[in-house]
């Protein structure tokens, strides 16, 4: 007799999800653009969960439809099982690629901007940034500004302010884009800590095959654009994971899975015509 499967826990759900960016009225306007889908995803309560395609395949798109910052044309998008339209749900929480630090607040009042603009009481965001700070490793530069610290660390407190709102789902759009390549192995070690201490659900949007094999439990690779998923890989690392793995043989052979998956998307994703691979992203 067959076991009964084990059924999974749904975080966040896209069916049939898809975005069509209408046509500019004027002179030289363009075709409405389809930048995504149709698109059906599961993402699994607490999984690590990573997102790969080719220039312009509509990757970010898909963050700011799950984050609720954009609305699908078409389809449903659902988190905790309600749906997301309009607005980014309590729960979620984002981090950008730019950096989104504000210049003219300390690396403790930028962590702290979150929490007192929602009204949290002070304890409470004392204890809560204090504890985000040291946990990023910036307890020492808690009265520095962005402009005294790296790239990396001012991405850290981007990651610090969001850690501090105890999102269950944290989207993560290229945050390690600007970095160099040493330094992005040392940050997703940063990420993974986070996610293993948080049990928070992780999306990563990433244009790096490498970063996106050592990080995630599963890969879903894009097509070219309109994106959809042209197959989702399980990487089948540990829990206790990081940066080390890139020199195991599993992870040459996922990394090439995804190239072989992705390169003939690529070639396409070159030669579109129309809207630019950046208004399409």
């Amino acid at each position: 007799m067959n076991a009964a499967p084990v059924p999974r826990d749904i975080h966040a759900e896209l069916k049939g999800v898809t975005r069509i960016y209408p046509a500019v009225p004027g002179a030289g306007a363009k075709m409405p653009v389809q930048a995504l889908g149709a698109v059906d995803l599961d993402l699994v309560r607490g999984e690590f969960f990573a997102v790969v395609g080719p220039s312009g395949c509509g990757k970010s798109t898909f963050l700011e439809v799950l984050a609720g910052l954009q609305k699908p044309t078409a389809g449903s998008v659902s988190f905790e099982g309600k749906p997301v339209s309009g607005q980014v749900p309590e729960g979620i929480g984002v981090v950008f690629q730019e950096d989104a630090s504000f210049p003219w607040l300390t690396v403790w009042d930028n962590v702290a901007f979150g929490l007192r603009r929602s009204g949290v009481a002070a304890p409470e965001v004392r204890r809560r940034v204090e504890d985000a700070i040291a946990f990023m490793g910036l307890k020492d530069f808690a009265r520095a500004y962005p402009s005294q610290l790296s790239g990396g660390m001012r991405q850290r407190v981007c990651i610090a302010r969001t850690l501090v709102l105890q999102p269950r789902l944290i989207l993560l759009d290229e945050p390690f884009g600007a970095l160099d390549a040493q330094t992005r192995l040392l940050m997703g070690d940063e990420v993974l800590r986070l996610w293993r201490r948080t049990g928070s659900t992780v999306l990563l949007i990433t244009h790096a095959l490498d970063e996106a094999a050592m990080l995630a439990d599963r890969v879903g690779a894009m097509s070219a654009r309109p994106g959809r998923f042209i197959e989702i890989i399980a990487t089948g690392w540990p829990r206790e994971r990081d940066s080390t793995i890139v020199g195991e043989a599993a992870f040459g052979e996922i990394t090439g899975r995804l190239w072989e998956r992705l390169r003939g998307e690529s070639l396409k994703a070159l030669g579109h015509s129309g809207v630019s691979a950046t208004a399409a992203e």
